[in-house]
């Protein structure tokens, strides 16, 4: 008899016991959906930190990539009624779609990357604020060319890619007052071949580097002895010879922000880009690698100087978020 009380009270202490095990061992059910495919430098920071949470076990994690404009609001749709607790993407351009599954689906966190504002109660925004490295990157580029001539390759002239472009060229004419730039956007978010034959272009033109702000440009410099400026990630290990510098973007900060917010219960509509800034580890100059000695050394003191001015809040690159022009006569 004792022995059978005993089992019915174990039984009821661990049925007391089981939701709050079951909640404290529950993952917390992430989706991702990228227009683009993984490998691409953009969508592929993201990945890689969402990878990064699942690895430690914090996370669930599913998602898709080449999805169509026209497709991404049924694919957010259907992850949400799927029971996913924080979606995770790009909203560009599919701003209002995007906007209406947040709002039929109320108890779903969502943090997208996007130009608007965060609409309450679970619509949050992220946006790639890496111009302060890539104002570093533009000082490198500048001490760096021969002709004085700088090409830019664009995706599409939006803010996030704007604010990058106008700030490289900022710090490009730090170094070097003389610099001229040439501007092309591609229209495409991957499309390496037309990248490719922009740079091309602009070479012929006589700029020796180039600003690659997509992939395929870094891949023309390399075949025509010319230097590359990378963006978001670090090529240097492909274009030992090509890629001087990258201004890199970390994920990490926004993505484990939202993770945990969501995982607590306390996540809410909030803009995440300061998380891009080189303040929260957001954002970096990649090392120069196999250009450490071929950099002039002032440039790298004064390069290493507005970084630690930056970091202490004592230099602020400015955001400007409009179409930059071509200066090339």
């Amino acid at each position: 008899m004792f022995q059978r009380r005993s089992l019915i009270a174990l039984a009821a202490a661990a049925a007391l016991a089981a939701p709050g095990l079951a909640l404290a061992q529950a993952k917390l059910k992430v989706a991702g959906i990228y227009t683009v495919p993984f490998e691409q430098q953009w969508a592929g920071r993201i990945h890689q930190a969402l990878k990064a949470a699942e690895a430690r076990g914090e996370i669930e994690y599913k998602a898709s990539e080449n999805v169509s404009n026209a497709d991404y609001e049924r694919v957010m749709r259907e992850y949400a009624t799927g029971g996913s607790q924080l979606i995770v993407g790009e909203a560009f351009a599919v701003e209002a779609a995007a906007r209406k599954v947040a709002k039929d689906f109320p108890k779903t966190s969502f943090l997208m990357g996007s130009s608007g504002k965060p609409t309450a109660p679970n619509f949050s925004v992220f946006d790639n604020y890496i111009q302060e490295p890539a104002y570093l990157t533009g000082m490198v580029a500048g001490s760096m060319t021969k002709s004085n001539k700088i090409g830019l390759v664009g995706g599409f002239p939006i803010p996030e890619v704007n604010r990058l472009m106008h700030a490289f060229m900022a710090g490009a004419k730090e170094t070097n007052p003389k610099v001229e730039f040439t501007v092309s956007f591609i229209n495409s978010w991957f499309d390496p071949p037309k990248a490719k034959e922009a740079a091309f272009a602009m070479i012929d033109k006589g700029a020796d580097v180039l600003y690659a702000e997509r992939f395929g440009v870094s891949d023309a410099a390399k075949e025509k002895g010319k230097l590359a400026i990378g963006n978001v990630i670090n090529t240097q290990d492909k274009y030992p010879d090509t890629v001087v510098a990258s201004a890199l973007w970390k994920m990490e900060p926004t993505i484990d922000r939202a993770v945990k917010l969501a995982k607590d219960g306390k996540f809410t509509a909030e803009d995440y880009g300061q998380y891009s800034m080189m303040k929260h580890k957001g954002s970096e100059m990649a090392p120069l690698g196999t250009f450490e000695k071929k950099v002039p050394a002032d440039i790298v003191a004064k390069v290493k100087a507005k970084e630690a001015a930056i970091v202490a809040g004592k230099f602020t690159v400015k955001v400007d978020d409009s179409q930059p022009k071509s200066t090339a006569k």
